[in-house]
């Protein structure tokens, strides 16, 4: 069932998008080490950076089948900025329905959000699992986004870093490739629990 719910995320139900969302964060803005190799006899040193010039969150969308994303920025993870991205989930995957994956956060549960969600009969909402984080295809796309971004970078203010996190996104977005689900587990679970919104009926 893993294997088949991770396919799900890639092919999709008839005329419904699969969007993989969550946050990341808070992100720094100070220096982040690269992939350099230095000869000598000693180990590898890095000075510390912690990095109090700034701060943000980043909230992304992903869909698995194309490789399209998005995100917001904002200062916190709170359900303003969650229900902004759902909005934002509307414009830049265009549908006649779509089928939201996340997790358990609260704020992904708040009343603010169930409230935005009753104007929006044509989302549905599926939390995955605690503790199984890697059921959220976004998970690996976080992965592109901090090695475009971030790293062998250093950041001296939000403004720098918000700037390379939109940068970042520009260049997958001109270059992006579906997601490729390559584990194969051997036991699978019969139901993943959990979801709110639309009780959907087959779209002929």
């Amino acid at each position: 069932m893993i294997y088949a719910y991770t396919n799900a995320c890639i092919t999709g139900p008839t005329r419904t998008r699969v969007i993989c969302i969550d946050e990341m964060g808070p992100v720094s803005a100070k220096t982040y080490p690269g992939e350099t190799w230095e000869l000598g006899p000693y180990r590898a040193k890095f000075e510390p950076d912690y990095g109090r010039r700034g701060k943000v969150w980043v909230h992304g969308a992903f869909e698995p089948a194309t490789g399209e994303a998005t995100m917001v920025l904002s200062p916190g993870r709170d359900s303003a900025s969650h229900i902004q991205l759902l909005e934002q989930v509307i414009q830049v995957f265009p549908s006649d329905r779509w089928l939201i994956i996340e997790d358990n956060l609260i704020t992904h549960k708040s009343r603010d959000v169930k409230t935005a969600l009753l104007a929006w009969p044509e989302i549905q909402i599926q939390f995955i699992p605690k503790y199984a984080c890697w059921l959220n295809l976004i998970e690996p796309w976080w992965k592109q986004l901090r090695s475009l971004a971030l790293k062998g970078r250093r950041f001296e203010n939000a403004d720098e870093l918000i700037q390379a996190l939109v940068d970042a996104l520009d260049y997958w977005s001109a270059n992006k490739h579906p997601y490729t689900w390559k584990k194969m587990p051997q036991e699978q679970l019969l139901h993943i629990p959990g979801g709110f919104g639309s009780s959907w009926e087959p779209i002929t």
